[in-house]
């Protein structure tokens, strides 16, 4: 079976190297333009590029998908289905209806919850005990298509985002080795979704991460887990931003929300619209990581108003 792959994110790469070692006639790879990296600013290549190259499939790296040429090179290379997963740019209709068979895609959540960016963090956030892998039809509206097949993962207890994105990767190819299965037999429609259970959560912002104290703690501590290792959160004293990491504890502490909480062991809990929360790991602006005793030593003397 012809398959052309689009790709780009980490969480992308188990799959297309499933799909190489299968049985299939990968005509290509679609993937976005090298960019810049990290503080010396390095021209990187996302890594399935280099896997492609490797295993002789050809690459096209468009700016913009809707590119004629672009669209032109995807026709000649002929798919009979074409996986998108983690690819980053909005697919037109034009490119929808060049597969003879299907173009789906792998989306992180149990559809129709979760639709959009975020979909990996929401569950952990809103504490759901399981996620997983919808396998869907693309159409024009956002992961709103046919879902063929789903497979589910359990949430761990303390999981963060960024272990539950490793886990999800891992468990990716099962999910897409099941749903070229079916294509192989021909094509498969899959069932509708239920549009009164959609839930939408859009690409994450470094802002989203500022902790806001009147929520429970437990709601605090989710949100810690579920935004690491990004957008991360944080909070303010003293004029100055504190970031916050997981292994937090929630606690039966009392008083106005953000409040620093007074305790034998000197630890650093702040209060919460309901219980409170102990911080084990902090980094103010500028510093270093360090452990919540260490920050108290060195700051206590400005959170006497809390934070913010």
């Amino acid at each position: 079976m012809r398959i052309v792959f689009m790709a780009t994110g980490e969480i992308a790469e188990a799959s297309f190297a499933a799909a190489i070692a299968g049985n299939y006639q990968i005509t290509g790879l679609v993937t976005q333009p090298d960019r810049a990296v990290g503080r010396k600013q390095i021209l990187t290549a996302p890594k399935v590029k280099g896997m492609a190259l490797s295993a002789g499939i050809p690459v096209i790296q468009p700016e913009k998908i809707r590119e004629p040429e672009a669209l032109q090179q995807i026709c000649e290379w002929d798919p009979e289905v074409i996986v998108v997963i983690a690819y980053g740019q909005i697919l037109p209709q034009e490119l929808i209806e060049i597969p003879t068979k299907a173009m789906i895609n792998l989306h992180a959540s149990l559809l129709p919850k979760y639709r959009g960016a975020s979909c990996v963090q929401g569950p952990i956030r809103e504490g759901d005990p399981s996620t997983g892998w919808s396998v869907i039809h693309v159409v024009k509206k956002l992961d709103a298509g046919n879902v063929i097949l789903q497979h589910e993962l359990k949430i761990q207890p303390n999981e963060t985002g960024g272990g539950l994105h490793d886990r999800l990767a891992e468990s990716a190819p099962s999910a897409l080795l099941k749903a070229l299965a079916l294509f192989e037999k021909g094509k498969y429609l899959g069932e509708a979704q239920d549009e009164s259970k959609m839930t939408y959560v859009p690409k994450l912002l470094r802002e989203d991460g500022r902790i806001d104290w009147s929520q429970s703690a437990e709601e605090i501590e989710r949100l810690i887990r579920a935004y690491h290792p990004w957008p991360g959160t944080f909070t303010e004293f003293a004029g100055r931003r504190l970031k916050v990491f997981p292994q937090t504890k929630v606690g039966q502490g009392s008083e106005r929300p953000g409040s620093l909480l007074k305790n034998e062991a000197g630890r650093l809990e702040v209060a919460c619209g309901e219980g409170s929360l102990l911080l084990e790991t902090v980094q103010p602006d500028g510093k270093g990581r360090m452990d919540a005793s260490s920050f108290l030593r060195g700051y206590e003397d400005q959170l006497v108003d809390g934070f913010s």
